[in-house]
């Protein structure tokens, strides 16, 4: 089996390969924008080099590349855009052309909606996201739904919720250094419940997209258990063997400095304190049916605790 990955160095590249390559019998050839220089990949491909490339055949394509959410809100909307869709329009066009059969789009939840409304949010919301970066993914998967597909090929769009794994960036580093460091989480005021999906789960997704013959369609990806920001800290302290501290101070109090930090550039700010604290429980029973399954391989607890552990 020859599968080919686009942003293929990134965070979810990385582990995506390796779990692959050690689960299937499978060549993997890397299409990104650079090389690292130790990498789970037998090829390597530029974009600008990828019409030209007449070596190898794919089995399937993997959709990885794209401009991911900017918490600091620096980024133009439009290279959103330029970056999410024209890129996906390139490779799809590509996919169409080629011999591959299988197509799998990465895109994500915030595709539908920034916040749940309700106990859950499943593939049955109608999209409406409010940010570029959800704006530009719904954009991608609306050209791909639009394109003719040949009888011999399957598309799988795959909307995940934040992954987690070695080499994660973004929020739960941030918690794990407060946490880590025995500094109080300020923020235990905030009752939440949020979903996650750990890269041995979105792995297992893949590697079965891979081998088995899945329905395509949409499909939301997201550990069986969704937990409080609360407990996540409490996960990280336990593993650094110390006890969690977790300050229940005044909710009117923290959405001030929020504010503030939108206009001085503070650690917290609206949009973090948002992703913080607000409930975000995603549904993955329509993918867990498509594959055949009752649960995750993967419990959503110890799957943060192997991410954790890395750090």
């Amino acid at each position: 089996m020859n599968i080919l990955i686009t942003g293929a160095f990134g965070f979810v590249g990385t582990n995506l390969a390796k779990s692959i390559k050690s689960e299937l019998k499978a060549q993997l050839v890397a299409l990104d924008i650079f090389q690292p220089e130790n990498h789970a990949y037998d090829q390597f491909i530029f974009w600008n080099d990828l019409n030209n490339n007449k070596n190898v055949e794919f089995d399937a394509i993997i959709h990885l590349a794209g401009k991911a959410h900017d918490v600091k809100n620096t980024t133009d909307e439009a290279a959103y855009f330029e970056i999410n869709v024209e890129l996906t329009k390139q490779i799809f066009e590509y996919f169409i052309q080629s011999k591959a059969s299988k197509f799998i789009f990465f895109s994500s939840v915030k595709a539908v909606a920034d916040e749940v409304n309700g106990n859950y949010l499943d593939e049955s919301g109608i999209p409406n996201p409010k940010t570029p970066y959800g704006k530009s993914k719904l954009a991608a998967e609306n050209y791909l739904l639009s394109q003719p597909l040949p009888q011999n090929k399957k598309l799988y769009i795959l909307r995940p919720c934040m992954i987690h794994g070695p080499g994660n960036k973004g929020n739960l580093n941030l918690l794990y250094k407060q946490a880590a460091s025995g500094i109080p989480w300020p923020l235990g005021s905030f009752d939440n419940e949020r979903s996650f999906t750990s890269i041995d789960n979105l792995a297992f997704v893949i590697n079965t997209l891979l081998t088995k013959d899945i329905e395509p369609g949409i499909y939301q990806i997201a550990d069986d258990e969704a937990l409080s920001t609360n407990r996540l800290i409490e996960l990280i302290a336990q593993s650094k063997g110390k006890k969690a501290h977790i300050w229940h101070i005044n909710k009117k109090t923290i959405y001030s400095l929020a504010k503030l930090g939108d206009i001085i550039h503070l650690p917290i700010n609206t949009e973090r304190l948002k992703k913080l604290t607000d409930s975000y429980v995603v549904s993955n029973e329509k993918l867990k049916k498509a594959l055949g399954i009752d649960k995750m391989p993967m419990q959503a607890e110890q799957g943060i605790i192997n991410t954790i552990s890395t750090f």
